[in-house]
């Protein structure tokens, strides 16, 4: 800790200072110092005291007092530089605020021995006595707070806590379910216990007041929190504990660790088994959102390397990523490539000899006949022993015709009406059969399964195929046909910029399907569960609950301007995917918009494919959209607020006022814009949708409030907004659909005098991404877990009043001590509930 100080200026020499703290320089160190500072230097050679005395150092010192505190030391300018920048930036402005000299030593010793025993905790362990420190801060927490053993402590930091305009030195807790914080300083104790889901907003900001800090808000207090050695670590963990507070108060989920962690290879810092945990939860969630992976997908490793792009003839800087079912490739320049290899697929990992021009070469063969290079891969051997480790425990399945060739020819044989497709055909595969190799009828006797994209069977002989439209849809599809060739087909396809630029022109009909199960990942997992949706089907068959009546209630109400729905065939495969996801998922069931998207999946997929895209969407793509209370809709709401504030000040206080923006964007991303925009145009979106994820919808959304804004400024009321935008996206057309148009029943506001102006799609997509296509993936990640704490701490409320009025009466409680009531039954199981297995 701080050593006391006699004399500050015997031997060394003042270079900087303030009114609390001198940076020195021992005499004989650096340049200068004429005889005494070679004196002092050739003593310490002689003596090697060098050896014990930094020849940098800093003193605190108050104006009245003799005695000087070494608060820090260095062995280079650059070393003492940094911790004099540090206590400047930290702890001058907070030392101004205390009246008495005495008071700031005992704080700045205070904090000095936090920073040292929070330095001490972090060091790795070299005896078996070290971790023991934590076991000891858990005990000490349990014992100053009063929490049950169960209650198990994360990590803990030295902090202060701010308590009007004086700061308090401590030490905060985090636990599972509580944020803890105890002071003892001058006489005075501070003791604070939050429950993680009474916390409404966390922020990490900075003010003229607080240095860098940490704002805790609750239903009744604002808490700041400061002077952190590593402040984004703590934020990074206070948010991972309050947005698993908030799934629990969502869904009753409750916190279970996770027992089935690799091992590290290295000795790890001193942190908690459930840190650990919340620290592989954090990459594997990152991960899995990055390549649309399964849910259950766990991240082993990633390592730097280069991989080699055929098609440019370059070797791209990035990380390679292996997990239990996976080798993935994110290069560091944002678009330049990503890539996925399904083990699965693999057939050959050779090492390769290295050379001074290409180090530690891998390759990667796989069964489509593609093979990848990787290159300046640290600890080649080990990686490869991983890989191996994983493929030797991969499923030996037959794959159903994937990569480069998606053509299956599988005929249903219960079907008679379904046509025999050509060979050529990428989606030519009965939802039964490729993958488990066992034919199953659905209904039999009823009606025949849906063996292909209802639009194939479906579709009226249109002129359009023959005319310029389908010249423009045949070169579309040639673009696509070069693309595979340069960059692969299928899921070992390379991703880059050309192919977000091929789907910002609209996928052909032809390989909408294929595609669309590419870039939302529900490929791998319909590969990896043969038989599954059949399964479902005949178990869900014939059974009845509250799911299957809304269902059925709404299955004529999904796009029935289209013929594939005006008929028995496209109505059953409808029901049977509807009704197999809702009992796959009774936690959602089914929510309405759910029929709307599925049936337009329907069209272009197979039910099976229609299926596993339904998965991907509710419970990857939009997650928490389509539960009773559409909470994730809310969510990406709120975004959608933050960034017209941002993007559109001018519009964002008259949008607010009007209440437009919660009227519009829940129907605008419950249903992809499916039941606002003309089909032909809508569909283009959601191609863009499953390339992109949410970000696209909200960057078009942005497009349209800026195309309409002058307009809605003019506005008077809601209403008169809500026709204005109708109109403008009932009349946003696809010029190039080769599909005749079918009657657009959605928003039918365009009356008047004046024909309606129309909007390309095209033109619309393309605006959006020059305007607002620098919205980044992470940081709505980031917006939607501010948001959530807002959503459903609103919902906890709404849900209290509601309690609260269907108890009150004649029962002699105020409406204030019933929602004192409701809180104090409600913690206790909440608290039960989520501790930690």
């Amino acid at each position: 800790g701080p050593e006391e100080v006699l004399l500050a200026g015997a031997l060394w020499v003042t270079e900087r200072a303030n009114p609390f703290f001198l940076l020195q320089r021992r005499r004989g160190h650096g340049k200068g110092g004429g005889l005494t500072g070679l004196l002092v230097g050739t003593l310490d050679v002689v003596l090697d005291s060098s050896a014990r005395v930094a020849p940098y150092r800093i003193l605190h010192q108050t104006q009245d007092s003799q005695v000087y505190w070494a608060v820090a030391c260095g062995s280079s300018r650059k070393e003492i530089t940094k911790h004099w920048e540090w206590l400047e930036n930290n702890l001058l402005q907070t030392l101004s605020i205390f009246d008495n000299e005495e008071d700031i030593t005992t704080f700045v010793k205070g904090k000095i021995h936090g920073i040292i025993a929070e330095e001490n905790k972090n060091e790795q362990p070299q005896s078996e006595e070290d971790p023991g420190k934590f076991k000891e801060a858990e005990l000490k927490m349990r014992k100053q707070f009063g929490m049950p053993e169960v209650e198990k402590l994360v990590n803990y930091y030295s902090c202060s806590y701010w308590k009007g305009r004086v700061p308090r030195q401590g030490w905060l807790y985090l636990t599972v379910n509580h944020l803890c914080f105890y002071s003892f300083l001058l006489g005075k104790e501070v003791t604070l216990v939050i429950q993680w889901v009474d916390v409404t907003q966390l922020e990490k900001n900075a003010t003229l007041l607080f240095p860098e800090c940490i704002k805790v808000s609750t239903r009744d207090s604002e808490l700041y929190f400061s002077m952190f050695l590593n402040i984004n670590e703590t934020f990074k963990l206070m948010e991972q504990l309050a947005n698993i507070a908030m799934r629990q108060l969502l869904d009753n989920e409750s916190f279970l660790q996770d027992k089935s962690l690799p091992k590290p290879r290295r000795p790890l810092k001193n942190i908690s088994a459930l840190k650990r945990d919340l620290d592989a939860r954090a990459k594997n969630e990152c991960y899995r959102a990055t390549f649309r992976l399964p849910k259950d997908e766990c991240l082993d490793g990633h390592t730097d390397c280069t991989l080699w792009t055929p098609f440019n003839k370059m070797h791209i800087p990035g990380q390679m990523f292996v997990s239990n079912n996976y080798i993935c490739f994110a290069s560091r320049a944002e678009e330049a490539c990503h890539l996925i290899i399904p083990l699965r697929e693999v057939t050959i990992v050779e090492k390769a000899d290295s050379s001074s021009v290409l180090p530690s070469p891998l390759s990667i063969s796989t069964k489509s006949k593609m093979t990848f290079f990787f290159a300046n891969l640290k600890d080649r051997d080990f990686l490869v022993q991983r890989i191996s480790d994983f493929l030797q425990r991969t499923p030996s399945k037959k794959p159903c015709g994937i990569d480069r060739e998606w053509k299956w020819n599988v005929a249903d044989p219960s079907s008679e009406e379904v046509p025999e497709l050509p060979s050529n055909s990428p989606l030519a595969v009965s939802p039964t059969s490729a993958l488990g190799h066992r034919p199953v009828n659905f209904c039999a006797g009823q009606v025949p399964t849906a063996s292909q994209g209802l639009l194939k069977l479906f579709r009226r002989n249109s002129e359009e195929l023959s005319g310029p439209k389908g010249a423009k849809e045949k070169m579309k599809e040639e673009s696509w046909n070069i693309h595979f060739f340069e960059y692969g087909r299928g899921m070992c396809m390379y991703r880059t910029a050309k192919t977000r630029e091929l789907v910002q022109k609209g996928i052909p009909e032809n390989l909408r399907g294929e595609l669309w199960l590419l870039f939302s990942g529900a490929w791998n997992e319909m590969v990896t569960h043969p038989g599954y949706y059949a399964d479902l089907v005949e178990k869900s068959m014939g059974r009845y609950n509250l799911a299957t009546e809304e269902i059925e209630r709404d299955l004529h109400r999904s796009m029935p301007e289209h013929p594939a729905f005006q008929n028995e065939l496209g109505i059953a495969a409808l029901r049977r995917v509807l009704t197999a996801y809702a009992f796959r998922n009774p936690t959602i069931g089914y929510c309405q918009a759910m029929n709307i998207v599925t049936s337009v999946l329907l069209l272009y997929c197979n039910e099976e494919e229609a299926f596993w895209l339904l998965v991907a969407l509710c419970e990857r793509m939009l997650p928490d959209y389509y539960n009773t209370r559409v909470v994730g809709a809310l969510v990406d709401q709120g975004i959608f607020e933050e960034l017209t504030r941002e993007y559109l000040p001018q519009l964002s206080e008259k949008m607010q006022d009007l209440g437009v923006i919660s009227t519009i964007s829940l129907s605008w991303f419950l249903t992809l814009f499916l039941s606002v925009m003309p089909f032909e145009s809508a569909v283009v979106i959601v191609d863009c949708f499953f390339y992109e994820g949410i970000k696209f919808i909200l960057q078009v959304s942005l497009a349209i409030l800026d195309a309409n804004m002058d307009k809605l400024l003019q506005c008077c009321d809601e209403g008169e907004a809500m026709t204005i935008l109708g109109r403008y996206l009932d009349n946003v057309v696809n010029r190039q659909s080769v599909s005749p148009p079918i009657p657009h029943l959605h928003a039918l506001l365009t009356s008047g005098d004046d024909p309606p102006l129309e909007i390309d799609i095209f033109e619309l997509i393309k605006t959006s991404y020059e305007k607002f296509g620098n919205l980044k993936a992470d940081d709505i990640e980031q917006m939607r877990f501010k948001q959530r704490l807002k959503v459903i701490q609103s919902l906890e409320d709404t849900a209290k009043k509601s309690v609260v009025r269907a108890v009150s009466g004649d029962i002699g409680f105020s409406m204030e001590e019933l929602e004192e009531l409701y809180v104090v039954f409600k913690s206790p199981l909440l608290w039960r509930h989520n501790l930690p297995c």
